[in-house]
């Protein structure tokens, strides 16, 4: 496939929120879908040949791809950057929550599994290594369904065996490693494939070490672990442990998410972040990039009170903003602020920065943001930036197709 029939077709998934399958389908059987990917009387590849392309673009492609989409639109006077509107949210990761019991469990099951293949794989297979699976699986479930009032006398004891037989699977894990070092396959394909599973093993071998450990300190030993420390998933580890104060969601798993729009729709900057940084954090750096890619500083900059800093507000000033509109979080208000967030113009601003919340929103519903279901954090970003793409593209669509004078139906 050509560059633009791949950036095409990648576009239309993320607008349509298809899976492969139904992208090739849709494609192939429809004449305009073909134009727009270039395909036109092309024969439409297979979905897996869709898949290996999308894998070859990065996040950094993307981020300069939406760059590249916003200048557009600012060159074909679409967009001034006069209004910039900010706001985060939380991208989930595709994990179930996170209890110490189900970590122990997947480390068994997944190593097991891991070990099964390499044992398929070798000619002579593999020696010494005993299927514990059913016994952790016991114990896991005995711990879900542990009430309250039982678990003060039997939840100690039953982490002990779990705890013991995860440390018996990845130690026959290690050994079988130890046995495998120098197998080698029939042929160089098979070869490739033993060392690609002794890889893996080795990698949840060292996760099972950590899920243990974290076991241990938390259940058997009463302390606390750091947020930082902690494992929340032994095949998604880049997830981030969220708390927002959401009274609905007080805990949420995967990645806190930068948003800055427009005021045309256009999402102008969005930024993965590590851990749960503080939304204040992100006033300067946000107004430094505006500045860079529009060349001065927004008029009106609105976000909600969890951005809210004296020295914040002060920068904003500094920089150039006449109108920042970020209201007061806790703490008594004098009365030059209470008269200030009472103004018509700050009243008016609020309600221009509550659109962001319906732009995230669309992101989630329609863009297919709301759950990352690839495998990895760069998979992660790239989902981000395919739906922030997806969305000012459609939105500069709109915006052209209202700026274009209406052709009067001749009789």
């Amino acid at each position: 496939m050509t560059a633009s029939q791949v950036l095409r077709s990648f576009v239309l998934r993320r607008v349509k929120n298809w899976d492969y399958r139904e992208l090739r389908e849709r494609i192939a059987d429809g004449y305009t879908l073909r134009q727009f990917t270039d395909f036109c009387s092309q024969p439409v590849p297979q979905h897996d040949a869709f898949h290996r392309a999308f894998n070859r673009l990065t996040p950094q492609t993307l981020q300069a791809l939406n760059e590249s989409v916003v200048q557009a639109a600012v060159a074909l006077g679409l967009e001034d950057g006069k209004q910039l509107r900010v706001d985060t949210t939380v991208v989930e990761t595709h994990i179930h929550r996170p209890t110490d019991s189900t970590l122990l469990w997947d480390t068994v099951r997944f190593l097991t599994r891991l070990v099964g293949h390499l044992d398929e794989e070798l000619p002579q297979g593999v020696q010494g290594f005993t299927i514990r699976t059913r016994s952790a699986r016991r114990r896991m479930q005995e711990i879900q369904r542990l009430i309250p009032k039982e678990r003060h006398e039997q939840q100690v004891p039953k982490y002990r065996q779990l705890i013991r037989t995860t440390e018996q699977v990845v130690q026959n894990a290690r050994q079988v490693l130890a046995q495998t070092q120098d197998a080698k396959g029939l042929d160089p394909v098979q070869s490739a494939l033993i060392r690609a599973l002794r890889k893996d093993i080795e990698h949840y071998c060292q996760l099972g070490d950590r899920v243990i450990s974290q076991a241990r300190r938390r259940v058997l030993e009463g302390e606390q672990v750091p947020s930082q420390e902690k494992i929340y998933s032994i095949f998604e580890t880049h997830t981030d442990l969220i708390k927002r104060g959401k009274a609905e969601k007080p805990v949420e798993f995967g990645h806190k998410v930068f948003l800055a729009e427009s005021a045309q729709g256009l999402i102008t900057q969005y930024r993965l972040l590590d851990g749960n940084p503080s939304d204040e954090d992100h006033v300067e750096p946000s107004l430094q990039r505006h500045q860079k890619m529009f060349g001065r500083a927004p008029e009106l900059y609105g976000s909600d009170r969890g951005f809210h800093n004296q020295r914040k507000q002060e920068a904003c000033q500094q920089a150039g903003v006449r109108l920042p509109c970020i209201p007061q979080r806790g703490g008594k208000k004098t009365p030059e602020r209470e008269t200030y967030e009472k103004s018509p113009a700050f009243k008016k601003a609020q309600r221009f920065r509550a659109g962001i919340e319906g732009r995230i929103s669309v992101l989630f519903r329609g863009r297919g943001m709301k759950r990352c279901l690839l495998k990895g954090r760069e998979r992660f970003e790239l989902l981000v930036g395919a739906a922030v793409l997806a969305n000012n593209l459609l939105r500069i669509a709109d915006l052209l197709t209202k700026k274009q004078p209406r052709q009067r139906l001749v009789a």
